[in-house]
């Protein structure tokens, strides 16, 4: 859920006033000094979740909240294949409220920034080298990672997926309670998750999921993908769960990139991503009830949503994106979801 800028080249002198200042920059610059290094130079680039901090060699992330997330990537860098172009880490620190990742600068810049202006054919190649790592993630075993507490989708391991969606239950009942929610729509949002739940059997798979997989947490060259960053969010869980946040990008990808490009990138830009990535990673849309799937991995993403940020007003006074709009869009079957599997979608 972050951002950084391109790597491939050194870094310019920085104006004072993006240099970043205060206790942000002391972060960046403590953290830096803990593994020996006295930087003269440091850039604050735009981040979607955490502080991110740019030297000539070294990329410093740190983490403001109290999620320990920052540790969970660590100790998941240690298993994952050299295949996935993770650069590692150099040393990992801090406490909680302020935990930090220090890692080697690579070439590239993230992929969304390059998307709006490449050609078609890198576009599908970019696809291509990104299922071929996304292969390798899926194919190893998680490590014991401990301290996620708010994973994207409100899903629990399970033998079952029964099971797995009790959480979600519980969180849909609490949303119908909310004010502005009508009641009846989280109670057919619960039937319809009742109704799917088999679809999960089982839901309680050992290998890694990335949990975050947007072209901003891709970086490219020019020519190659050269990483796939930001492992925080990873947890076990089966492949197709990374659907959940891949499909949701290209259909909303302004919703999850930094601010300052929110202008410049388009859906329709994205409108063949998932078809090619089916071509080029088949077994990721293989399961009979794959669309079941994705309705209750989107739903699960969507309540939680919900649960963070209750409506203010009425649902129809109430930003299009809104996690309560897209719940109600998944229902009447005019969703993303509806549209990626062939339905003509009209808006109502």
């Amino acid at each position: 859920m972050e951002t950084t800028v391109d790597t491939s080249r050194p870094l310019p002198a920085v104006p004072a006033s993006r240099a970043g200042t205060g206790l942000g920059r002391a972060r960046a610059l403590q953290a830096l000094a803990q593994v020996g290094v006295r930087a003269r130079e440091i850039e604050r680039v735009p981040s979607v979740t955490n502080e991110v901090w740019l030297t000539d060699e070294y990329v410093v992330r740190v983490n403001r909240d109290a999620s320990m997330r920052l540790r969970r990537e660590a100790v998941l860098s240690t298993v994952l294949p050299d295949g996935v172009g993770y650069p590692g880490v150099v040393q990992y620190g801090g406490e909680v409220g302020s935990d930090w990742l220090v890692m080697p600068r690579i070439p590239g810049r993230p992929l969304s920034r390059w998307w709006p202006t490449m050609p078609e054919e890198r576009r599908r190649e970019a696809v291509k080298q990104i299922a071929e790592r996304l292969r390798l993630v899926h194919g190893t075993v998680c490590p014991r990672l401990d301290g996620l507490h708010d994973a994207p989708q409100l899903l629990d391991p399970a033998d079952r997926g029964r099971l797995a969606v009790a959480r979600l239950l519980d969180a849909l009942d609490k949303a119908g309670r909310l004010q502005h929610v009508d009641a009846g729509i989280m109670t057919e949002a619960a039937d319809l998750v009742r109704g799917l739940a088999p679809a999960l059997d089982p839901f309680n798979h050992q290998t890694i999921v990335h949990g975050d997989l947007t072209f901003e947490n891709v970086l490219w060259d020019g020519e190659k993908v050269t990483a796939i960053l930001d492992f925080e969010f990873a947890r076990p869980g089966p492949p197709d769960l990374d659907l959940d946040v891949i499909l949701r990008f290209a259909a909303l990808p302004s919703l999850h990139v930094a601010s300052d490009y929110e202008a410049e990138t388009r859906a329709e830009d994205y409108q063949s991503l998932p078809w090619w990535l089916a071509e080029d990673y088949p077994e990721l849309f293989a399961n009979p009830r794959q669309f079941d799937r994705v309705r209750i991995y989107s739903l699960a993403w969507d309540v939680r949503e919900l649960l963070a940020f209750p409506p203010m007003a009425s649902r129809h006074s109430l930003h299009p994106h809104h996690p309560y709009q897209r719940i109600v869009r998944l229902l009447r079957g005019t969703s993303y979801l509806d549209r990626f599997n062939g339905k003509v979608v009209i808006e109502y």
